[in-house]
């Protein structure tokens, strides 16, 4: 969206043009300034946000570890993955208090199963099992993975988290106010003809300059409600109070559950014998229902006074629909927990939908492949705005 060149003769703002109203010349200024100062983060945030968009489907054609030949046969129990991950994990140390597998999880019939481990050298590491066979597919450190080395740049520049996550939220915040500045130099002045195709059309055959600047221009109104919703979902995690802010609104004055884990009864004893807790949670859930859709995930205690975990989401392209529960470690009673991931979608409140639905909306997959179509594209234009913002500037500056 249009930006203009600052006159040092005037306090910095921009150079008066007939008819410019003081408004639009702070608004000019604003908008020139802001970009110049926001554009190389949010030319990575945006890119890096195109480049992960088809994270899952990209990941099921090129990791073929994933899938397995479904089965009639029961999966195998979590105790016994977790017995075949440790062995291959850490060998004879497998009963060091310091080599500890975290989780399995298991997916549809044709998936495999995987099974999370931190090594100290790689960090955290997920082994793919055959959960019928038991047969180990792949081990996968994800220090070396390409996804999570882009998903790194999206949240933090590859910078420390306590540094890059600042800077990117602060960048996004002040990107959510270049719409609104952009928006309202985009906005002709009256509906000639001339003006309405400046606003709505790129015009191919004009001169670089001309068509870098409807690049800028057009391409910045067209993407703008898309992008405002991306970036405005993206402020949930880069802000705490935006994210209680949204759900104050959203719930007419409620305030934001956190998510946290209940603490065990570490007094109490673990009464049932016949099988290990996490193989007594997975009969659990097998009771409640059929398990051949969607996924789910048994978390271990890792510490005294930690509860057993067991995340479910009937969906495997979208995570609102996820629940998370919590077992007492000695007595395997249920905890409550989970903030508003604590009980079902269908029974939740429609702030508390808002908020699970808030990584869904950011990413498009809350309206399936379209979606992020959608959300691909926005990122990309998104992406393009700060360089065609500057080549604007920059040629302006030279003339």
């Amino acid at each position: 969206m249009q930006n203009s060149t600052p006159n040092p003769n005037n306090k910095g703002l921009p150079k008066k043009k007939a008819g410019r109203s003081l408004f639009r010349r702070i608004n000019g200024w604003l908008h020139l300034w802001l970009g110049l100062t926001s554009g190389i983060v949010v030319l990575i945030v945006s890119l890096t946000g195109c480049i992960y968009a088809f994270e899952r489907e990209i990941r099921d054609y090129i990791e073929p570890y994933q899938f397995v030949t479904p089965q009639s046969a029961p999966y195998l129990p979590p105790s016994r993955l977790k017995a075949i991950a440790a062995h291959a994990a850490f060998g004879n140390k497998a009963d060091s208090m310091a080599l500890i597998i975290q989780g399995v999880a298991y997916g549809t019939k044709d998936k495999a199963a995987m099974v999370a481990y931190t090594d100290k050298a790689q960090g955290y590491t997920l082994i793919y099992i055959n959960p019928y066979s038991g047969d180990v597919l792949h081990k996968k450190v994800f220090s070396k993975d390409f996804f999570r080395f882009i998903l790194n740049g999206h949240y933090y520049l590859w910078l420390p988290p306590k540094i890059g996550q600042p800077v990117v939220a602060i960048a996004v915040l002040v990107f959510v106010l270049l719409l609104l500045t952009g928006m309202i130099l985009w906005w002709p002045r009256n509906l000639k003809k001339a003006n309405v195709n400046k606003s709505f059309k790129i015009k191919w055959n004009a001169s670089f300059k001309r068509v870098n600047y409807d690049l800028h221009n057009v391409f910045g109104f067209y993407v703008l409600l898309i992008a405002f919703v991306i970036a405005a979902t993206g402020l949930v995690w880069g802000f705490q109070w935006f994210a209680r802010t949204v759900y104050w609104t959203a719930s007419a004055g409620g305030k934001l559950p956190t998510f946290k884990r209940p603490v065990s009864d570490t007094t109490a004893r673990y009464a049932i014998t016949d099988m290990p807790p996490e193989d007594k949670i997975m009969q659990l859930l097998q009771k409640e229902g059929p398990m051949d859709k969607g996924s789910f995930q048994i978390q271990f205690p890792m510490k005294r006074s930690d509860p057993y975990s067991l995340m479910s989401n009937p969906d495997e392209g979208v995570y609102y629909r996820r629940t998370f529960r919590f077992f007492d470690r000695n007595t395997l009673q249920e905890l409550q927990g989970g903030g508003v991931y604590g009980k079902t979608f269908a029974g939740s409140s429609g702030a508390d939908k808002l908020n699970r639905m808030n990584y869904d909306i950011h990413t498009g997959a809350v309206l399936g492949l379209a979606g992020k179509i959608l959300a691909f594209f926005a990122s990309l234009i998104c992406a393009s705005l700060p360089v065609t913002g500057f080549l604007v500037w920059w040629g302006k500056r030279k003339k």
